[in-house]
């Protein structure tokens, strides 16, 4: 935490607590042990315990995460060459793609839940690149996420009155 002279939080201090990223960095934990859970889960016993709630918690991070990304993007705009910039690229790209793949199969789970069909017939392609791009999202948004943190440290030490 960075006080100024007048003991109040930084500009980055007050972002990192904004309530939107405290939300969306909620629901992507959630999203994150929900799908361990459920794929383990899966491989293990053929069951998809915690389902309803992953699907739920998709939908409120996908409608998170947009409403992020606008704001974000309106305030780090324009792009850079830059190792956090191309981190982050990266992670939106996959965040994409994984809510995507996750809204298409969300949807085919509220289709076999209002037909009661005990077994979602899931599309294998779909899941795996859900699966696959889930993984991508786990490890890009933390690498954006220190490139950023390290880059701030670097540029809070090599500031005048330090």
């Amino acid at each position: 935490m960075t006080l100024g002279d007048s003991g109040a939080l930084s500009e980055r201090d007050r972002r990192l607590r904004a309530p939107l990223l405290l939300g969306l960095a909620l629901l992507l934990a959630v999203e994150a042990v929900g799908g361990l859970v459920i794929f383990f889960a899966r491989l293990a016993s053929g069951t998809t315990p915690g389902e309803s709630l992953h699907v739920i918690a998709g939908v409120a991070l996908t409608v998170f995460y947009v409403a992020y990304q606008w704001s974000h993007w309106g305030r780090v705009a324009p792009w850079r060459s830059r190792l956090d910039y191309v981190l982050g690229l990266i992670a939106t790209l996959a965040l994409s793609l994984t809510q995507l793949t996750g809204l298409w199969l969300g949807w085919q789970w509220w289709l076999a839940r209002a037909a009661e069909i005990p077994r979602v017939p899931y599309l294998s392609s779909v899941s795996a690149a859900h699966n696959v791009m889930s993984m991508f999202v786990l490890t890009f948004v933390g690498a954006h996420l220190g490139s950023v943190l390290w880059r701030g440290s670097l540029a809070a030490t090599k500031s005048p009155g330090r």
